[in-house]
């Protein structure tokens, strides 16, 4: 052995990598932690499904869905939710026409034109901002710049719940956005599209499914809102189908108002718009998933 030279380790002396036993301890582990997880937001979830449906099924029928709003004091067999429900359809509606054109511009910009520009940088920060607003403080917000100066309307709801929509798309959009690949980008520039052309019909088609996804999710999100709509839209008992003019009323503002009152009456049908709603955020969601795995399908 040359004189200074230092022996070599043998292979099998130097082992850096975990046991096999290991690795599959913890991956059971952390499956183990994430079935916990899964079971312990469902558990709640699940209760207030069961007791909504336990106590607003029983009410439900074609007279309640399309009756008209009666009096507190009246039993619960009398009357429906009519329209509370077309008001809820009509202001989310509009929100809809209101908050997903512009958040879906707003992505394009951010993604496809400002980069890491200022004002695509604050357009981001703002609408991170604008996700965490509790909803009553939008709905105090639209109440002083409009309600205040307009009078109620369903055009103030559909104003309040848009700013709440407004982010939740900005950001879904985003992010489908992001999933584009460059590849297709590069391929059209060379040959010779122009940034626009791309945008509308290379980028858009290939991320359209994320985003109808997303802006199906921010409308179930508001159709359920209920705190902006006790400030903007008023409550009345029967259809207003002018959404931009005179008082309107929702499902979630019935639901606040019959759970408050000491009559059963009331208190059932609360139960009962209670179920409708989340019958309809659930078809919203329902939908978000058919459309996103119908594109999915369709581009593979």
């Amino acid at each position: 052995m040359t004189v200074g030279a230092q022996p070599h380790a043998h292979p099998q002396q130097v082992n850096l990598r975990e046991p096999p036993s290991w690795r599959r301890t913890k991956n059971q582990l952390m499956t183990v932690l994430m079935v916990l997880a899964f079971v312990v937001t469902l558990v709640p979830l699940g209760f207030v499904l069961v007791t909504v449906i336990a106590k607003g099924a029983s009410i439900i029928s074609w007279s309640f869905l399309t009756g008209s709003i009666p009096p507190p004091v009246l039993p619960a067999n009398v009357g429906g939710m009519g329209p509370a429900i077309v008001g809820t359809l009509e202001i989310t509606a509009l929100a809809t026409v209101i908050a997903v054109p512009l958040g879906i511009l707003g992505a394009i910009y951010i993604n496809e034109y400002g980069g890491k520009g200022f004002l695509a940088q604050v357009v981001r920060f703002m609408s991170d901002v604008m996700t965490g607003v509790p909803s009553i403080i939008m709905g105090l917000f639209i109440f002083t710049l409009w309600t205040l100066r307009f009078q109620y309307s369903g055009l103030g709801g559909a104003l309040a719940l848009a700013c709440l929509m407004l982010p939740v798309v900005i950001r879904s959009s985003e992010e489908m956005l992001k999933l584009v690949p460059d590849s297709l980008r590069e391929g059209s520039y060379a040959l010779g599209a122009t940034k626009a052309r791309v945008t509308v019909t290379v980028v858009l088609p290939a991320a359209v499914g994320g985003i109808v996804s997303g802006a199906l999710l921010a409308v179930a999100r508001a159709a359920g809102e209920t705190a902006p709509l006790l400030f903007t839209i008023g409550i009345v008992t029967s259809v207003n189908a002018n959404v931009f003019s005179g008082s309107n009323t929702s499902l979630p503002s019935q639901i606040f108002l019959n759970a408050t009152q000491p009559y059963t009456g009331a208190q059932a049908r609360g139960w009962g718009a209670a179920l409708t709603l989340v019958v309809i955020a659930f078809v919203f969601m329902i939908a978000a998933r058919l459309v996103t795995a119908r594109f999915a399908s369709y581009q593979r």
